[in-house]
């Protein structure tokens, strides 16, 4: 990635990773981006490093600008490996003795991480480091989304250096949200939905500590993905909307199937929802990845699940994708499963147990069909599918409508 000065004095002289396709389970198909920054003052700055393979990178960027032995103070904003893997190489360049600020957690994770014996500064909210003309503040951002998770604010650039907060797994030509457009909402959305939905009350609660402090902000910088420059409050309002968790009249139908059969109840499900005026979108999971799933179901209002019975239990994708959504959290879903079954057909009550354990809220007993579905079983498909979207429509209807906007742009 080339060096792009970012403001005044402030350069991104991180990289993109064109090539990844799989973020730990995450599927990143446009890639992603280790964003770090460098800031010029009587004293230089670093914020955040790479992942370990783009550590040469790094420093090539660096270099460009200044002598990396120049750098005074390096700042780690999150101890994950995408973000620190290159914190050795950067030391080792620079002097081990130079200072690292990070959390109190960061300093633990990073001494595990590591056996270099680096000059740790653990910060914690409201503390401040001075550049020079810079002064860099500190805010504690425990859990959003590991321990160690902090944000970096540079007070007279009105920047916000956000870690993994508001940031998207995409590479592109574009370095910023207004040479992009809408185009980059979908990745955000896809990165909330896998990363960051469980943490939403937190979230919330950041959005509210941020708003009483006042801060000015002009520009959010994440660790991945392209820069808000021209309207940060966009980003921030989608995050504040996302972690209430509103829903709207759409239905996700997740299945697999084996010889058709769950596929042909799926699809008759869902013209029942079409019919109740809900927009419903079958998802065949060896067709779609569960993370694209996931952002679908961010803000669903029902989430109807199936699987055909295998060896007496479920199909292995519907397992799969059971456990990654319980550990996601989604809230405010109506939920529902059916499924064809052969003999002995225990895969409904299955899926239905584990949505009562998400807590979803459940309107149908599960709808179970013995092997291929005849015009009446598929009449029943219909009429089930007709059930959740009236139970979708009266939920939408009856909820209280969508909160104002929290921070506009520049603010």
């Amino acid at each position: 990635m080339a060096i792009l000065e970012i403001a005044d004095n402030v350069f991104n002289v991180g990289a993109k990773d064109w090539n990844i396709s799989d973020f730990h389970g995450y599927s990143t198909p446009f890639g992603t981006s280790y964003n770090a920054f460098l800031v010029i003052d009587e004293k230089i700055a670093l914020i955040d490093t790479v992942k370990k393979e783009f550590s040469d990178e790094l420093i090539a960027n660096i270099s460009r600008i200044v002598d990396p032995r120049k750098i005074d103070v390096v700042i780690s904003n999150h101890t994950e490996m995408d973000h620190s893997g290159g914190l050795p190489r950067v030391m080792h360049r620079i002097g081990e003795d130079k200072p690292l600020y990070c959390s109190k957690m960061g300093a633990k994770n990073l001494s595990r991480h590591f056996s270099g014996n680096f000059n740790y500064k653990p910060v914690g909210s409201g503390d401040t480091l001075s550049l020079g003309k810079n002064t860099l503040s500190f805010l504690e951002t425990r859990m959003i989304h590991w321990p160690d998770s902090m944000f970096t604010y540079a007070k007279e650039n009105k920047i916000l250096f956000s870690s993994d907060g508001f940031g998207q797994h995409y590479a592109g030509s574009e370095n910023f949200d207004d040479e992009i457009g809408e185009a980059i909402m979908p990745h955000a959305k896809k990165y909330y939905a896998n990363i960051l939905m469980l943490y939403a009350p937190l979230l919330l609660k950041l959005v509210e500590q941020v708003q009483k402090m006042d801060l000015e902000i002009d520009m959010i910088c994440p660790d991945h993905g392209i820069l808000w420059r021209s309207d940060p409050g966009k980003i921030v309002n989608a995050y504040v909307r996302w972690s209430r968790q509103e829903s709207s009249t759409k239905a996700v139908v997740v299945y697999d199937t084996m010889w058709h059969s769950t596929e042909k109840m799926a699809d008759a499900i869902a013209s029942g929802l079409h019919e109740a005026g809900v927009n419903a979108r079958p998802m065949n999971l060896r067709k779609w990845h569960r993370s694209d799933i996931m952002t679908e179901v961010l803000d669903a209002g029902a989430v109807v699940v199936s699987s055909p019975t295998l060896n007496n239990g479920l199909f292995p994708t519907v397992s799969d994708f059971l456990a990654y959504m319980k550990g996601l959290k989604p809230k405010n879903k109506i939920g529902a499963a059916f499924g064809s079954y052969g003999w002995s057909g225990e895969s409904v009550k299955l899926i239905q147990s584990e949505l009562e354990a998400m807590n979803f809220e459940m309107i149908e007993s599960g709808l179970k069909i013995q092997y291929v579905p005849d015009d009446a079983g598929l009449d029943a498909c219909e009429q089930f599918g007709k059930a959740i979207g009236d139970a979708v429509v009266s939920k939408h209807e009856n909820t209280d409508p969508p909160q104002p906007a929290v921070l506009h742009a520049n603010e």
